[in-house]
């Protein structure tokens, strides 16, 4: 049986330069300042993260400094049965900050809206608040 998956797809402009983005999402210590919660983070290739008190976590997947972020992503909600999503970052230089693309595939169908909110609510708006300090 197929499971029912679909992509997130997300595209945000965050007021930093990409490599500080970049260390946002992949420095623990940082990581948890935007978001306000416990995360850790093994920052390297095969490396494991979790995020927010241990409600995400995940492998790192590929890692190129300042330009990319791919991940093994899950939360302590995922379906039985679900094998790990797979989330991307790409950040691109714009004007005065980054553009971020988020895209994040094989994410359960039945979670997907919380989720494409989740993103907004728990990463997008914190981010932009953190760098606009």
């Amino acid at each position: 049986m197929a499971l029912n998956t679909t992509t997130i797809q997300q595209r945000e402009f965050i007021p930093a330069k990409p490599v500080q983005v970049y260390d946002a999402f992949i420095n623990a210590r940082k990581h948890a300042e935007f978001t306000g919660a416990k995360a850790t983070c093994d920052p390297r290739v095969g490396g494991e993260f979790a995020a927010y008190d241990g409600y995400i976590t995940g492998k790192i997947l590929e890692l190129v400094r300042a330009r990319k972020v791919v991940l093994e992503w899950k939360t302590t909600e995922w379906p039985v049965g679900y094998p790990p999503s797979r989330l991307e970052f790409t950040f691109e230089e714009k004007g005065d900050g980054t553009e971020v693309v988020m895209v994040h595939s094989d994410v359960p169908g039945q979670q997907a809206e919380n989720y494409r909110q989740g993103w907004i609510d728990y990463y997008w708006k914190p981010l932009r608040e953190y760098f606009s300090k």
